[in-house]
This record gives structure tokens, sequence and C-alpha cells, in this order.
């Protein structure tokens, strides 16, 4: 198997509702991603798209953006696993072109979320667990996240206080991404003043402040071989280890206290494959639809053991300054949660910190850095880790 490098990314900004069409919004992220490669339409072998079908009007996207992106007759690939689906898309593009197959494929997320009503959107959300034994009964996914909540809180002592922390982070970093749909500040007081929209419950001991919010928007990652890469790119960045895991839909066949099975799985693949551990890992871009998603991260991806998370919020350790610096970009909890774009845009950002061109988010000289991109309520989980 080859080396692959990203030579590649773009991402449009992500907003409430986007004005455009698909295509259009495909095209932002395209053109951003070709740009920063410096390719033509020629140069591109093949095309992944992803994204949660459920949401989109049009039936196969693949092919209506092939046509529209000038990528035809280059054969064109669709990818779901839900919140995960182009880091999905990614492994099979890693696959692609490490197998000989292909020398340089693009991946191209995108979800344009306001072509359906909120509602519509909560509901298509509760279609992820199981339509037989769950779904049915109403759950939805701020109440599964809220399960998984109460679980840390009654095993470790973990209080909404610590969750709140990760929130006020988010804003931090979110108030300075330009590509963020949500860009005001949050302070922890929010969380205590029952007139602030950051108290209101949504699923205990979720507030509102907790959950992150859908999104339009899109993604592109481009991959290249070894010998394309060295020969056309000035910085690029390797895809050093992937992994990736699968878990029962259905919470009955889970254990909520340990967190999420397919992240820790998904980690070790990962770790493995790159030859590291979560020690040697500079910079992380976790999977944060809800703040007790990311403190879980910490501890599944190895980076605090069981229970010792929120010291890692409490002590600013995962702050850009700290040891261990955690979604300077704001995270999903800013950035919003365009469901096929998110992984995309999470590597985007890490490839521009190994790159050193994050601008003020930059942290300080990073040479690896992890994506965890979760699809569902732990259904499928990608660790992707990169190095420059």
């Amino acid at each position: 198997m080859g080396k692959v490098a990203i030579i590649g990314v773009g991402q449009s900004p992500f907003v409430r509702q986007y004005p455009g069409s698909i295509r259009e919004l495909a095209f932002e992220a395209f053109k951003d991603a070709m740009v920063d490669a410096r390719l033509t339409t020629e140069q591109i072998d093949a095309s992944v798209v992803c994204s949660a079908p459920e949401y989109d009007k049009q039936r196969s996207p693949a092919g209506v953006f092939a046509e529209y992106l000038g990528l035809n007759p280059q054969p064109t690939f669709y990818v779901e696993t839900l919140c995960s689906s182009s880091s999905t898309g990614l492994r099979l593009a890693y696959s692609l072109v490490a197998s000989g197959l292909h020398d340089v494929v693009a991946v191209l997320g995108f979800q344009k979320m306001s072509e359906i009503s909120s509602s519509e959107s909560q509901e298509r959300m509760g279609r992820g667990a199981d339509i037989q034994w769950e779904s049915p009964f109403g759950t939805m996914m701020p109440a599964y996240y809220a399960m998984y909540a109460q679980a840390h809180m009654a095993t470790y002592g973990t209080s909404p206080d610590d969750l709140a922390l990760i929130r006020v982070k988010a804003a931090t970093y979110g108030q300075i991404n330009e590509l963020a749909v949500y860009r005001k500040p949050v302070t922890f007081d929010m969380f205590t003043d029952p007139e602030s929209r950051m108290t209101g419950p949504v699923a205990s001991p979720l507030r509102v402040g907790d959950c992150c919010a859908n999104a339009d928007g899109s993604s592109c990652v481009i991959v290249a071989s070894e010998e394309k890469a060295r020969a056309w790119c000035d910085k690029p960045v390797w895809i050093l280890g992937l992994g990736a895991a699968t878990a029962s839909v259905n919470l009955a066949g889970r254990d909520l206290f340990t967190g999420l099975a397919v992240a820790k799985e998904a980690a070790r693949q990962a770790y493995g494959m790159a030859g590291v551990g979560p020690a040697d890992i500079d910079v992380a871009e976790v999977h944060d639809c809800f703040t007790i998603a990311e403190l879980m991260a910490y501890e599944n991806l190895g980076f605090a053991q069981p229970g010792e998370g929120p010291e890692l919020i409490r002590s600013k350790a995962t702050y850009k300054e700290g040891e261990i610096p955690v979604n300077v970009d704001g995270g999903l909890l800013s950035k919003g949660h365009p469901i096929g774009a998110t992984g995309g845009s999470q590597i985007r950002t890490i490839v521009l910190q190994l790159r050193g061109e994050a601008g003020d988010m930059q942290v300080r000289d990073p040479a690896i850095g992890l994506v965890h991109n979760i699809g569902g309520v732990g259904l499928y989980g990608n660790v992707t880790i990169l190095g420059r």
C-alpha cells in the first residue's frame, strides 16, 4: 500500500439557511480545495460524495455534483454513515489511492438541512436509531446523549458546570472562526442566569447551551498518492492512521457508563496504524455535537483516564495553549453541524493546523493531529490521525 497525503482542503461558511442550490453549496468547498491544491478538474481521477440522504431532496447527489463540477466521465461514489459520512469518505478515498486504483480523489461532504423543517429534521434524526425498537417511543439525539451525561454524572460526579465550561471554550474560538454559524460570546455566568437562553432545558441534564445547531454547509478534501503529492504540493499532510468501528444501534445493547465504544475501538486502530499514542497528539478535533460528547471523547481517546475528563476542561488543558488543544475552531457547538460536511470540516481544521495556516486559531508547532468523528449516537465511529 502506498502512502497517501491530503493536498487540498476547502469549506463553505456554515450557515443556518443557504440561499442557493445544493450544487452551488458543494461548489463553494470544491472551489476552495481545488485552488488550495492548484489542480484542474481533469486531474481529479474520482470523487466521493458524502451526506445523510434522508435530509436531501435530490436523490443520488453524487451524479448531480459530478456533472455540475465538471468531473465527468470520472467515476463518483456516494457514502453515508450519518454524521461521520465525510470521514468515511476519506477512508474510501485513502483506499482507492493507496491501492493504486486512482492517484487523486476528491472527498466532498455536504448537507443543506434547511430544506426541511426543524421538526422534520428531528424526526429524521430519531430514525437514525432503530425504527422498530427505539425511535417510535420518541427518543431523539438530545435524549440519547442526555442518558450518557446522566451515566457519567452518576459514576464520576461530573456536574453540569463541567459541561458549561466546554461550551464556553467552544465559543471562545467560534468567535474567531469566520466560517462558524454561531460567533457570539458565551460566558459561564449565562449558565447560572435563569433568564439566559443557554439554560433552557432540552433533555436533562442537557440545556440549550449544551447542544450544537443544525446548519447548511459543504467541505472538500483532496487526497493524492505519494508521487503526486510530492510533485504538486509544498506542504502535504500525510494520512498516518485510520480507525473505524460500529456498535449496537439500540442503547439496550450498550454500556452507557464507559462512553462510546466505537470511539475507543477506532482510536485503538488508528493509533496502532500510525504507531503513536494519545500523548503524541498535538491538536485534536472531536465530535462535540453535545458538550457531553466532547467530554467523553477526552476519555475515549486516551487524553484522560475514565472520570478524569472534567479536569482537562477545568484546567484549560484543551485550550489552544494547553497540553492537548481540542476544537480550537469552535467545534460543532460553534461551527454548526451540517451532517455530511462535518467530518471534512474537522479534517480541514487539522490540515491547516499542521501546515501552520490556522491564523488566530493556530496551535504552536503541531506535528501530529487527530480527528474524531461519530455517526449517530455512537453507531459509527471514525478516528483519523494526520501528520505533516
